[in-house]
């Protein structure tokens, strides 16, 4: 066995157990940094791959940026750990339903007969030289020009959707008119009222 096939199982090894734990654990932070590391070992494979950018890209956006978002937000939301536990043994069974399913596709798609080094060969080693974000970047705007252009659009479909969602106006929900607060005076806001002074109980 060389070192590069000892690093690939070092990685899919730590990977699936890392994986695992995220679906298993029940307290959501320790969910989020194991896949951290799934992200961290998903990105080995594909330097092995001699996939550089895609291997850079992964961590700098979904561990770093990702992650770190969906970790702040999981702290700030308290979430009640006994309740998910008690909605654990209530939904068990679709989860294992659906977990069947997708072993059985997983099994169809990278089963020994028609997926492997017998059907794909392994990636010929590129010069010091070779840049596989230029090569990514001929593919997009060339052979795959027209889906990443559909994909750009849908994209934009979905923030616009977002943004439309997000300023939508209920007639059970608050929310601030910026043209009324600039153009807001002080005797709207303020009433200053005088009253007769009182005297004590019991003064004379």
């Amino acid at each position: 066995m060389n070192f590069e096939k000892f690093l690939f199982y070092v990685f899919a090894i730590i990977l699936v157990l890392s994986a695992t734990m995220v679906i298993t654990r029940r307290n959501p932070v320790q969910s989020a940094l194991f896949l951290v590391l799934a992200f961290f070992n998903s990105a080995g494979l594909w330097l092995l791959m001699e996939a550089e950018f895609l291997a850079i890209i992964l961590v700098l956006v979904y561990v770093g940026a990702v992650m770190v978002l969906f970790l702040f937000v999981v702290l700030m939301l308290d979430i009640n750990i006994a309740e998910m536990r008690a909605g654990f043994i209530r939904h068990l069974p679709v989860g294992l339903l659906v977990a069947a399913v997708m072993v059985v596709q997983m099994v169809l798609v990278v089963g020994s007969g028609s997926f492997g080094l017998e059907q794909f060969p392994a990636p010929i080693p590129q010069p010091a030289d070779y840049s596989n974000t230029a090569e990514l970047g001929s593919l997009l705007y060339t052979t795959y020009m027209y889906p990443f252009e559909i994909a750009a659009a849908i994209l934009l479909v979905a923030i616009i959707a977002a943004i439309g969602l997000t300023l939508r106006r209920r007639p059970d929900s608050k929310y601030q008119n910026p043209s009324r607060q600039v153009s807001v005076r002080r005797a709207d806001r303020v009433r200053i009222v005088k009253m007769a002074a009182e005297k004590k109980m019991g003064s004379k």
